[in-house]
């Protein structure tokens, strides 16, 4: 339902009923003094109430409710899932209403945490740091990133914001695409197979969508491609990396380090390998944590919402054949 109301602008807004489907006061809030157009019912509110919802905002998990939550609202136009990834949400059920996320409003944070992990990789720290005297000053065989090849997995916002950070370490930065095109980074170079990309790099970044043809990618085959002591970094999804083909390349130093945010399953078990292994860099999925970060993925909402009261195009579409 959709009524008009009065602004400080002068201009009329048309109210949107909007479904909130978790609790979050905050958000609540943050929603009420930027999108005063929204009126915000909770998910669990009376079928009366449902009926004229037309807005959709949902966590990807934790989405257990969404048929019934479809069924009590007919009147609904679009979905807007609050994360920067739709592969843990059913887009099975959705059927043909437009689905978007808050893709993109992560990369920053992410590709801070990769070039983190490319430092402390090349610099050996903290191994590099001492707490009594060293057996010598002034010596160390630190390595370095001019003139090492970054390869990237996915080229989407994180992929870019990698390459634009690792170009201004003068790195030289190749990316793996689907579909030859124009790099809209400058000074990225695209290859079109794994069998060109893999036995150049000295760093592989995993950045891009688990969907069903992505699993299992980099596996054991994968990985005998690659050059004896690359750093693999993981920023994606687990899914994407054979966990159980890397521990033998680990082991044998093939693989010199392995920089990873996200495992499978996850919350990982205790007494698992990966906690323990001394060549595993491992960290609890927070390479995406930064200062605002919340205000940040609810900011693609909320452009969402002002370009959805005027028809104009939404960002962050979900194609939902491709899975992402």
């Amino acid at each position: 339902m959709r009524v008009p109301v009065a602004t400080a602008a002068t201009h009329e807004l048309m109210i949107m009923r909007l479904a909130l489907n978790f609790d979050a006061p905050g958000i609540v809030q943050l929603l009420r003094e930027n999108a005063p157009e929204l009126e915000i019912v909770h998910s669990s509110a009376p079928s009366a109430v449902l009926q004229d919802v037309e807005v959709l905002l949902t966590p990807a998990a934790g989405a257990s409710n969404l048929s019934e939550l479809l069924a009590a609202c007919p009147r609904l136009k679009w979905i807007h899932v609050l994360g920067t990834g739709v592969d843990d949400f059913p887009l099975e059920l959705v059927g043909d209403q437009r689905v978007t996320c808050s893709r993109g409003a992560t990369a920053s944070p992410i590709a801070e945490w990769v070039m983190a992990m490319i430092l402390c990789f090349e610099k050996k720290l903290p191994d590099s740091w001492i707490v009594e005297p060293p057996q010598s000053w002034y010596v160390a065989n630190l390595g370095g990133l001019e003139g090492k090849t970054l390869g990237l997995l996915g080229f989407g916002a994180i992929g870019q914001a990698v390459a634009r950070r690792a170009l201004a370490f003068d790195m030289r930065v190749l990316a793996k695409v689907r579909q030859h095109r124009e790099s809209p980074v400058e000074g990225v170079e695209f290859v079109e197979s794994l069998e060109q990309l893999l036995p150049q790099v000295d760093h592989l970044v995993l950045a891009l969508p688990a969907t069903a043809e992505n699993r299992g990618l980099i596996g054991a085959a994968q990985l005998q491609q690659t050059k004896p002591g690359i750093h693999l970094i993981n920023v994606a999804r687990a899914a994407l990396l054979d966990q159980a083909s890397l521990l033998p390349f680990l082991d044998s130093g093939h693989v010199a380090a392995a920089s990873l945010d996200v495992v499978e399953p996850e919350p990982l078990p205790a007494g698992h390998w990966l906690y323990g292994h001394p060549r595993v860099h491992l960290s609890p999925h927070i390479s995406w944590s930064s200062v605002g970060i919340v205000s940040r993925m609810l900011g693609v909402f909320l452009k969402n919402v002002r370009a959805y009261r005027v028809g104009a195009p939404l960002e962050g579409l979900v194609n939902r054949s491709a899975g992402y």
